[in-house]
């Protein structure tokens, strides 16, 4: 039997290429940056693949936020360690408060991303 939706690799690469005018507006500094982002997209082609949506978008934006929230949990944890280890009354306030802001931020962009 033939396949009704294509592999998401395939479909990644397509999507990829839809967004290549949006792209090529970018400066050449946010082209590189657009390009990293899209190619976080690879490293979870199988778990996109097994989401069987046939709007390709979806699975490649929850690849990226999910990436990148795997990076946000990573800082969060290093600010605490920071925290911890501080002597100073005043830097470790500076940490508390940056980290705040973090999770506070990484909550509301998930929330409109999710919405």
């Amino acid at each position: 039997m033939g396949r009704t939706i294509p592999s998401f690799r395939i479909s990644s690469v397509i999507e990829e290429k839809e967004w290549k005018s949006f792209r090529n507006s970018l400066d050449k500094s946010d082209r590189k940056i657009f390009d990293q982002m899209f190619s976080l997209v690879h490293l979870y082609n199988s778990a996109s693949s097994n989401t069987a949506k046939p709007i390709r978008i979806q699975p490649i934006v929850m690849s990226i936020i999910f990436h990148h929230y795997k990076q946000l949990a990573k800082l969060a944890k290093g600010f605490k360690k920071k925290r911890s280890n501080c002597k100073s009354t005043r830097a470790s306030i500076a940490i508390m408060s940056v980290e705040r802001l973090l999770i506070r931020d990484t909550r509301e962009f998930l929330i409109c991303c999710l919405a």
